[in-house]
């Protein structure tokens, strides 16, 4: 069937009222490469394609009064609709919306274990809430704060994902130190020149003890995390009790004294 893609890892449609902001990020660095390599499938479609109207209609005004415009369900669920029958498969419909469940980590892990996601892009003041009924879609914010369109959030989820995929990073292992990995900030990071502006890299990073350069890596993601996220920091703790872990952070400071 045309457009379905055998073999990708995932495919994802994109729905927003600028295609171009998308395209152009999507065509760069690893999103680029994970397509060349046949990793992900992605597609950009321009919402206004799915008017019936001359004038290509896409927002009309709120019931019940208020400021702003809504987007209109018709193109919406046409574009839905398109996209299933085009594929032959029925995607999960993610709206970008801060009235949404916050992206994590670990949301953005479920997502890569997809086959096919159908990011629509909000704006305005929202999209007509039986969107979101009639496609059973989930909505997903990047965060308490807002912004005039969905197209940047949509690049977020898009990335966040997409990087989790196997084969797409040059190295694996970085997938391992990066932030929210394990529930905790990422390391403190170091490269060339050894001394800059009178601050030398740690020595334990130049000794080539590995098992010397975990320990510290470890200790210094737990203290960044307590200091700097004590939500995430809690978050871990209860976490580890209930494994039966220790405090990793204050068994490295009674190692110090």
């Amino acid at each position: 069937m045309p457009g379905r893609v055998l073999g990708m890892n995932l495919r994802i449609d994109i729905l927003t009222l600028f295609p171009e902001v998308i395209r152009a990020y999507i065509g760069t660095s690893i999103l680029k490469r994970a397509q060349e390599k046949g990793k992900v499938f992605l597609k950009v479609h321009h919402l206004r394609s799915f008017t019936l109207d001359r004038y290509r209609t896409v927002d009309d005004y709120p019931f019940g009064g208020g400021p702003g415009m809504v987007l209109k369900p018709e193109p919406i669920l046409r574009a839905v609709r398109f996209v299933q029958s085009y594929t032959g498969s029925n995607p999960l419909v993610i709206v970008t919306s801060p009235q949404g469940k916050l992206l994590t980590q670990e949301k953005a892990r479920e997502l890569s274990q997809k086959k096919h996601l159908l990011i629509v892009c909000g704006r305005y003041q929202g999209i007509d809430e039986r969107v979101m009924a009639l496609t059973n879609a989930e909505e997903i914010s990047i965060g308490d704060y807002v912004l005039s369109g969905g197209e940047l959030p949509a690049l977020v989820i898009v990335e966040a994902v997409v990087r989790l995929l196997p084969g797409v990073l040059g190295d694996e292992e970085s997938l391992e130190l990066d932030s929210f990995s394990d529930g905790l900030l990422g390391p403190p990071q170091f490269t060339r020149p050894r001394v800059f502006q009178g601050m030398a890299v740690p020595e334990v990073l130049l000794s080539g003890n590995h098992v010397l350069i975990e320990r510290w890596r470890k200790e210094r993601a737990l203290q960044k995390t307590k200091e700097s996220r004590p939500d995430l920091w809690e978050k871990w703790q209860r976490q580890n009790q209930e494994n039966g872990e220790k405090d990793v952070l204050s068994i490295a400071k009674k190692k110090k004294k």
